[in-house]
This record gives C-alpha cells, sequence and structure tokens, in this order.
C-alpha cells in the first residue's frame, strides 16, 4: 500500500505521510473494516513504502535499550521501547510519523472516528520485541489513559519480521466477547499492518510460546490512538466550538462572528 513517501534532502532521506489519495484508499476499506468480525479490524500488507520499512527493520534498537521487560507467565519475554528512551537511534524519528496529522485523518477515514489524539508519551507504545519462548495471552487492551483523561480507541500493529515461517508461530489471534473461540489467526508478517478497534470485546494476542530460532525474534511497531471522553463541561456554556473574537470598548476592532 505504501501510504508513506520518501524524497532526499541533501544526504539525508526524509519520509513523510502524503495527502488526499491515501484517504481515497483509507474510505474504500472502510466498509471491510467496520464489518470485519469479531471486531472491526483490517489487515494490510505493504503497509509502508519499501525503503521505510527497510530502513525501520535495519535501525531496530538493541536489547540493551529496551524500556520494558516483561516476564510474567501471561506477557513472556516481552521488550518494549518506547522512542525517547533511544537516544540517538534513528529508530525513534520513525515511531514520531505515526503521530502527525496526516496518519490520524487517515485513520479517521479508515474507521469513521472522528478526533482521534496520538499518546505523546507512547504509553504501552513503541517498538516491541519477543524471544523464543515468549508469549502474549488473549487479552484486552487498557482503554482508560488516567495520565491524559484520554479513551483508547485503536491499536494499530505493524510486522518487521521478515522472512518469517509458519513453523515459528506467533500469529496474532483475534478471539470472540466470550473468550470460547479464535476468529481470525494473523501472521506476523513483514510490511503487515493490523488496525482493530480496542474496547473490552476486543481480544486479542499470540498465547502460543513463539517456535523461532534463538537467533530470531517476533517484532513489531504498536501504536495507540486515543479520544477525549465526553465530559460534563459539554452541556454546559463553558464551552467554546470556536474562537470567540470581542471588540475592545472604544476601538476600531472588527470582532469575527462567534
Amino acid at each position: 500500500m505504501g501510504i508513506i513517501k520518501s524524497t532526499t534532502a541533501g544526504h539525508q532521506q526524509l519520509f513523510f505521510f502524503e495527502r488526499d489519495q491515501p484517504y481515497e484508499q483509507a474510505r474504500a476499506l472502510s466498509a471491510q473494516y467496520n464489518e470485519a468480525r469479531p471486531f472491526p479490524h483490517i489487515v494490510i500488507d505493504d503497509f509502508l513504502s519499501v525503503d521505510l520499512i527497510e530502513h525501520i527493520l535495519a535501525s531496530f534498537p538493541a536489547k540493551e535499550d529496551a524500556s520494558v521487560l516483561r516476564t510474567q507467565p501471561y506477557a513472556y519475554l516481552k521488550r518494549g521501547y518506547r522512542p525517547d528512551d533511544l537516544a540517538v537511534n534513528v529508530s525513534r524519528h520513525h515511531l514520531y510519523l505515526f503521530n502527525t496529522a496526516p496518519m490520524l485523518e487517515w485513520l479517521e477515514h479508515l474507521t469513521g472516528m472522528r478526533g482521534l489524539i496520538p499518546d505523546p508519551y507512547f504509553s504501552g507504545g513503541g517498538f516491541h520485541e519477543i524471544d523464543r519462548g515468549g508469549r502474549l495471552g488473549v487479552h484486552t487492551d487498557f482503554n482508560l489513559y488516567s495520565k491524559l483523561n484520554l479513551i483508547r480507541r485503536i491499536n494499530l500493529l505493524l510486522y518487521l519480521n521478515n522472512d518469517w515461517r509458519p513453523e515459528y508461530g506467533g500469529n496474532l489471534e483475534l478471539w470472540n466477547a466470550d473468550v470460547t473461540a479464535c476468529i481470525k489467526s494473523i501472521e506476523p508478517l513483514f510490511n503487515r499492518c493490523v488496525i482493530f478497534n480496542t474496547d473490552k470485546r476486543s481480544f486479542h494476542g499470540h498465547p502460543d510460546a513463539l517456535a523461532c530460532p534463538d537467533t530470531r525474534t517476533r517484532r513489531s511497531i504498536a501504536i495507540y490512538y486515543y479520544s477525549a471522553p465526553v465530559t460534563t463541561i459539554a452541556a454546559t456554556d463553558d464551552v467554546n466550538e470556536r474562537t470567540d473574537y470581542r471588540a475592545r470598548p472604544g476601538t476600531n476592532d472588527v470582532p469575527a462572528l462567534r
């Protein structure tokens, strides 16, 4: 799909989200997304341009840069890397691309949601990596982000596993709401993006231990998107939907329409 484009400025290669055309693609996929079962989701292959995805893989962080290492039975041998932990590694800037306005607008056209908000802190997000034997139990994610008082709406997972074989396992499983059946199993293939609604019914995970060689890991990017909750202030007169310019007394100021 290649929704991110690149250009060269001097000796530096720059990456950016293209406008207009990707939104048409997103709108064309919207019905497929919202009608998917067991909950709204979509699987998009070749998500990024080849030069960018290869650049991201080549600059994937070293294990010692991980800010999180989970060793619980339900989240075993899982490392997390947030961009602010990566010092001079250029890969941190690749993560910031996913928080730009064109990306948010693309997701809004895809999902039908409006007012999506990125997480500048990448809480729980960033680069993820799981070693052989690791697993992530079937779960739903937190959706109340108390730090910013936001509601989590969408998960975006982008896989970075070149030459991944079926026998390695690590498929992302989507389960029904009462966790009695796996409805869909998705291989974590290179440059494959999975986007889905996240709420109390969106159970997912890769619960079986990875069987990849010791020299391989399951790598991905995880980005989470939010919206502002409806609060009591919205029902009062304390809210401006538009900027409210006023004329100063005794001046020639011209007020705009409220």
